[in-house]
């Protein structure tokens, strides 16, 4: 009786949730119509409404009509296009993992496009349009093969984007290694990389309008069983699907529309994460948007109404001259940051803060031996770096020139090359200590400058002050660079204060606020210098090169304070290290002493991006790499890790300048090869 009297309770709900659907359906129709009509009418040329009608109609003049059909209509249909390939691409990513925070951009398929692109591109191949999205198609699915076997399905709903994001992190350094070693080869491929939906015609737009088609098809034929996943694989094999090789299908599928939509216009950031969860509470609402068959389309409307809205709003908000030259790509990233910081807040922290083992002594032998083997190894570290480069010396010139008694010549290498390797030194031992300070006071072992948006912050204060004042001096851009720090972290600990610094808040916003820091570094090149990215790339890369003895006074002074406190107040670390009680029990105020590690390691970061450019992964693997050889206690542990940091950023210097000389890579370049497997050796590892 109960199941009878159910039964018809439930209809109604079921008609309303179809008609729900319908008018929602009608209403994204119309939405991306008016957003399609209104982008055919901006521009820089005076080609109107009626202009653009008459172009339709075939009434225009022959100049009106070039203008609409060769760049307006084209440009229109791209983000139809891109938007809707990667919105459902996001979607089809999100159900079969199981997590809403899986898209293109955090699962590394669009950097993975990005590298392989750039490999072709390096070897002078020029690839037609068809083979281009090949190529981006397995670098894509290479990326997140990676990301999906190192992260582990329903691990956590935050572990696979983490992974993501640091493969992202390697593999984009990698191809801005190669756009600065191969300029001519690969040039336009960094503008390309802001994603853009401007088109010459429609020639890639119809080659690129099948894939899409496919993708889309391919996904609606395995809708039900991708829905059947989201019962669990336990259950989906139960009713008899195939998890395996539906996940690896689903995966491929949105790969192959993410590859069509890169290669069309360059990745456009975070459409596939925002469009599905715009969606999602629909799906609530309406029950016919729980099932994939009947949302891919809904969520494929809402990515194109998020590109065409973006580059509408864009059109509208910026001179028409200007807003030629800002990728639609950047936008839409800074409106991806905004979400997945919102959505970072929402998130429930299943971690919490790291599990903290306790203060483990190591011997004062063990102390002490690995203590005199790091200040050896960076004694000839150094000796090599100031010997070795471009042209190679003997230390009797340096001897002779430190008397000032050497030639024009040897004068002129050492004069350059000494500063930039103090400057390695210094940045390296600023970052490791803050990554130090940071760690100790969120107790998360994944927190790093980097990861968490702080030297993204501080590139964009440095980066605004260089190309707004360009002549500005030293302390100028040290203070500039400090102040985007300190915005960052009053973004980044802020918010993840209100939950106890849970690592998964932390990182996740930090995430965020990293990708609108770079968002922005990408606009300001684009709109003061945008034919010179190679230069902007050099200081993005962590480069040294160029570096002066007034660079490397800021950091000096910065650091040697830096480490005096921290020596200082090592007990205070050890303590607030371990948790949040402890602490205040022994009558250590934690609030004013986690505000005053913070902004020291906030003054450390912003001086040594200043002095070395953005250098990513050091503040992550010195700590690591020094409580694992001396213990936790910070006494021990500071200085260790700040040998760590200046012997791998000064390593790393020298062979970024010396391996392929002489052609150069920057420092930060190099750290990201290293650190980003470090990375996700300890999600791995944190996972058990």
């Amino acid at each position: 009786m109960a199941v009878t009297a159910s039964t018809p309770a439930t209809r109604p709900p079921a008609a309303t949730s179809r008609t729900g659907a319908a008018a929602v359906t009608a209403a994204l129709v119309l939405l991306v119509a008016g957003l399609a009509v209104v982008d055919v009418t901006q521009g820089t040329a005076a080609v109107g409404a009626d202009e653009v009608l008459k172009a339709l109609t075939g009434r225009a003049d022959p100049a009106d009509a070039s203008v609409v059909i060769a760049s307006r209509l084209p440009r229109m249909t791209a983000g139809l296009l891109v938007g809707a390939a990667l919105a459902m691409a996001g979607a089809a990513l999100q159900a079969v993992s199981r997590n809403v925070l899986a898209a293109p951009d955090t699962l590394a398929v669009n950097a993975g496009s990005y590298l392989a692109l750039g490999l072709v591109a390096a070897t002078g191949i020029s690839l037609p349009l068809l083979a281009s999205s090949g190529i981006a198609f397995v670098g894509g699915v290479a990326a997140a093969g990676v990301v999906l076997g190192l992260s582990g399905l329903g691990s956590g709903t935050v572990r696979l984007v983490l992974a993501g994001s640091a493969l992202t992190l390697g593999l984009t350094s990698v191809t801005e290694g190669l756009l600065l070693l191969f300029p001519e080869q690969t040039e336009g491929l960094y503008q390309w990389n802001q994603g853009s939906i401007a088109q010459h015609g429609f020639d890639g737009v119809l080659q690129m309008a099948p894939l899409g088609l496919v993708g889309l098809v391919g996904l609606l034929l395995v809708a039900r069983r991708v829905d059947a996943l989201a019962l669990g694989d336990d259950a989906a094999r139960g009713l008899g699907v195939p998890v395996r090789a539906t996940r690896v299908t689903a995966v491929a599928l949105a790969a192959l529309l993410s590859a069509a939509a890169v290669t069309l216009a360059g990745p456009i950031g975070f459409v596939g994460l925002t469009a599905p969860a715009l969606v999602r509470p629909l799906a609530r609402r309406i029950r016919a948007f729980s099932r994939a068959r009947t949302s891919l389309p809904v969520v494929g409307l809402t990515g194109a109404a998020l590109v065409l809205g973006s580059d509408v709003l864009l059109r509208a908000v910026v001179a028409p001259d200007v807003a030629v030259a800002v990728p639609t790509g950047v936008v839409t990233s800074l409106v991806g940051a905004v979400f997945l910081v919102v959505m970072a807040t929402r998130v429930r922290d299943t971690a919490g803060a790291a599990a903290n083992d306790g203060l483990r002594i190591r011997s004062r032998t063990v102390h002490l031996t690995t203590t005199a083997v790091l200040v050896a190894v960076l004694i000839g570290v150094v000796v090599a770096a100031v010997l070795l480069g471009d042209s190679k010396l003997l230390l009797g010139d340096v001897l002779n020139w430190a008397q000032g008694r050497a030639g024009r010549t040897v004068s002129f290498v050492l004069d350059t090359r000494v500063p930039r390797v103090l400057a390695a030194l210094l940045a390296g031992a600023a970052l490791a200590l803050a990554g130090t300070l940071v760690q100790a006071v969120t107790r998360n072992p994944l927190a790093e400058p980097g990861v968490l948006g702080v030297s993204g912050g501080a590139a964009l204060g440095a980066v605004l002050l260089v190309t707004t004042v360009p002549l500005a001096g030293s302390w100028s851009v040290a203070g500039a660079a400090f102040a985007g720090a300190a915005a960052a972290s009053v973004v980044v600990f802020g918010l993840a204060a209100r939950g106890g610094f849970g690592q998964n808040r932390l990182v996740l916003v930090g995430m965020g606020v990293a990708t609108a820091a770079t968002a922005l570094i990408s606009l300001l090149i684009v709109l003061t210098d945008p034919f010179n990215a190679t230069k902007a790339l050099t200081w993005l890369s962590g480069s040294t090169y160029g570096r002066t003895w007034p660079d490397a006074l800021p950091l000096a002074v910065v650091l040697t304070a830096g480490v005096a406190a921290a020596v200082a107040r090592r007990t205070e670390l050890d303590l607030v290290s371990l948790d949040e009680d402890t602490p205040r029990l022994l009558g250590i105020g934690l609030a004013p002493a986690r505000l005053g590690f913070l902004v020291l390691s906030v003054l450390l970061i912003g001086t040594a991006v200043a002095a070395a450019g953005t250098i990513g992964f050091v503040g992550l693997v010195a700590p690591h790499a020094a409580r694992a050889l001396v213990g936790r206690q910070h006494a021990r542990v500071v200085p260790v890790a700040v040998l760590l940091g200046a012997t791998l950023v000064c390593a790393a210097d020298l062979l970024g300048r010396t391996v392929i000389a002489p052609a150069q890579l920057g420092a930060g370049l190099m750290t990201a090869v290293i650190g980003t497997p470090y990375f996700l050796y300890l999600l791995v590892r944190s996972r058990r």
